[in-house]
């Protein structure tokens, strides 16, 4: 396991890329965006401190903006401040896993239900689809889970709100914090993938009630998993 300075290290440098992304009229929104798509990412695991130097000097932000991002990211409840200890990304809990998806399930299945007549814009969807496909040929488990994020996205996209589209980046963020409980990514992740491209496949063929239909068997299949793997954890203290 990498120590901390390594860790800080390794935080830096997949940030640095995010700094353009920021330009010079940088905002501590824009931060609190940065750190939630790497956080929705896996790559800030849950626990992990942040340090307000390397993250600061990686993107080019006063000590001042970054703390208010990250006032921001505590306030989805994504970070937690720990007094006298620093910033950390938060544990899930069972309480959160429960709550998360019973917002997926208005969220994500409201947007297959109220979509229009056929054909569907399925650019993003197919793309995710394809994109955890290939992660799985390459044996790349991190990048498997970032597809199915995206997939999880462009679902929602379908309904055309940007305030919804917020509203589930900020869910997809907290819900990786909980994926964080599955010990094996590979065997939690992959097997979805054909789950996915059914969804896809029937959104395709203009069927969005059966595409509603497959998505909520799939996330009450995907929380009873999580929620094994809590109860698997907590007896095993």
């Amino acid at each position: 396991m990498a120590n901390g300075s390594d860790r800080q290290s390794q935080d830096g440098r997949v940030l640095e890329a995010d700094r353009l992304l920021l330009g010079r009229a940088s905002t501590a929104e824009r931060v609190a965006d940065v750190l939630r798509d790497r956080i929705a990412e896996g790559h800030f695991p849950p626990g992990t401190r942040l340090s307000e130097e390397s993250i600061g000097g990686a993107l080019g932000v006063s000590r001042n903006t970054l703390r208010e991002a990250f006032r921001l990211l505590t306030h989805e409840r994504l970070l937690v401040h720990r007094l006298n200890r620093g910033v950390f990304v938060r544990k899930a809990t069972p309480e959160d896993l429960a709550d998360l998806y019973r917002l997926r399930m208005l969220i994500e299945c409201g947007a297959l239900r109220a979509l229009g007549r056929p054909p569907y814009p399925l650019d993003d969807l197919r793309a995710a689809v394809v994109a955890g496909e290939r992660a799985a040929r390459d044996r790349a488990w991190q990048l498997l889970a970032t597809a199915n994020i995206h997939f999880h996205q462009a679902v929602v996209a379908l309904a055309g709100s940007p305030r919804t589209d917020e509203l589930m980046r900020g869910v997809l963020a907290e819900l990786r914090l909980v994926f964080h409980v599955m010990d094996d990514p590979r065997r939690f992740h992959e097997p979805y993938l054909t789950r996915n491209r059914a969804i896809l496949e029937a959104l395709r063929d203009g069927d969005a009630a059966g595409a509603e239909g497959l998505l909520a068997a799939y996330l009450v299949d995907s929380r009873a998993q999580l929620s094994g793997a809590y109860a698997l954890r907590v007896a095993e203290g």
